[in-house]
């Protein structure tokens, strides 16, 4: 017998701009992580992706992203989804495909991502990917579980 559980991570995004810009700015999107069903039995993380895509305007030529933390943790290592009450399962997002490098704000061992216009014609656009894992033996009980983050441009 497997225990089957459902999985949805939200991801809520939102443009911030510096003060200093005052003409220009960024914008992001999103395509959602959905790890879909993970099975407690399983030896394997079960891995999954997403991305996030940054759109500037020709006066920004850089920016950097930033994921924040779990909104049930309230940290990046682990960050955690809830299902119901109190049950919660660990995960968390990268930004390689190894998963050695948890994506962040370079804070607490995270790393954020910079994009670069590279000779972009205006305007300009990139796609940076996350990378997402859920550890493998997680004893939790079958529900759905979510969790929201942040994610930020500031050009």
């Amino acid at each position: 017998m497997t225990k089957k559980i459902s999985i949805i991570l939200f991801l809520l995004f939102c443009g911030i701009l510096k003060a200093e810009i005052a003409v220009s700015g960024c914008t992001i999107g999103v395509t959602p992580i959905n790890f879909g069903t993970y099975d407690t039995f399983s030896s394997t993380p079960l891995d999954t992706a997403g991305t996030i895509t940054v759109n500037c305007t020709g006066d920004v030529n850089k920016a950097d992203v930033t994921l924040g933390v779990s909104s049930t943790s309230g940290g990046f290592n682990p960050r955690r989804m809830r299902s119901g009450g109190n049950d919660l399962l660990d995960y968390n997002i990268y930004t390689n495909v190894t998963r050695t490098v948890i994506f962040g704000d370079g804070t607490g061992g995270t790393s954020d991502v910079r994009v670069n216009r590279k000779g972009k014609p205006e305007p300009w656009s990139e796609i940076v990917s996350m990378y997402a894992r859920i550890p493998p033996g997680q004893d939790v009980a079958a529900g759905t579980y979510s969790d929201a983050l942040t994610a930020t441009v500031n050009p």
